[in-house]
């Protein structure tokens, strides 16, 4: 008879808080500061503006000696290309185009690395919940994200051919609310699938999962 094993993890609201403070300082905030300044100003200043924030985030997380979460490191490196790449050009479709097509980037390392012991979204997902030994160990755990790393390439790569429809017919405006609101919209849909999809992988290994409380004493012996 298989025992079960009692991880606990913290609360939902400290997930969500978490894992909202990496987007809006990765993601949220450069997006509306470009399209802010892009109002405002030019499409120069614009997209200097997006990477001074990232950069600034970045710099100061290092100079803190701060953990520095991966997705930062990935969407500040791309961001820096894509200035290179505006700036040099004066082009906002080239711009956007480079992030719409990281969709199809991101898809394919999802497949590529899902076989592997620790795929690249068990490593992204350490990022948003710092997991505990016992579970990031338990081979139940490597196949949940061996599994997950198919549907995120499959929403990632649905979210880039229809932001790249987007991109070819709508304005900058249009598609900067409408591309964020459709892609958020999606991701979030994903994530509730992950989450549903994890905890019912974790139940079927005897796996109990307690959220928001104190990790429990060891037994002694």
């Amino acid at each position: 008879m298989r025992h079960a094993l009692t991880i606990d993890l913290p609360s939902f609201r400290n997930l969500v808080t978490g894992g909202g403070r990496h987007l809006l300082e990765s993601t949220l905030v450069p997006a509306g500061l470009f399209y802010l300044l892009l109002t405002l100003v030019s499409f120069d200043s614009g997209v200097i503006a997006a990477l001074c924030w990232s950069v600034t985030v970045l710099a100061t997380r290092l100079v803190l000696r701060k953990p520095v979460p991966a997705v930062l490191l990935l969407t500040t490196a791309l961001l820096i290309a894509r200035t290179a790449l505006g700036l040099a050009t004066g082009s906002a479709f080239l711009y956007f185009l480079q992030p719409t097509l990281q969709n199809f980037v991101i898809a394919s390392l999802f497949l590529v690395s899902a076989p592997f012991n620790k795929p690249l979204l068990a490593r992204l997902a350490g990022d948003f919940c710092s997991f505990p030994d016992t579970l990031s160990g338990h081979p139940g755990m490597r196949r949940f994200f061996q599994r997950v790393s198919l549907l995120w390439a499959l929403v990632f790569a649905v979210n880039g051919s229809v932001t790249l429809l987007l991109l070819a017919k709508a304005t900058v405006g249009d598609f900067l609310m409408v591309s964020t609101a459709g892609s958020y919209s999606l991701v979030a849909l994903a994530i509730v699938g992950s989450l549903w999809w994890f905890r019912r992988s974790l139940r079927s290994e005897g796996i109990v999962l307690r959220m928001g409380r104190r990790p429990a004493a060891l037994p002694v012996g």
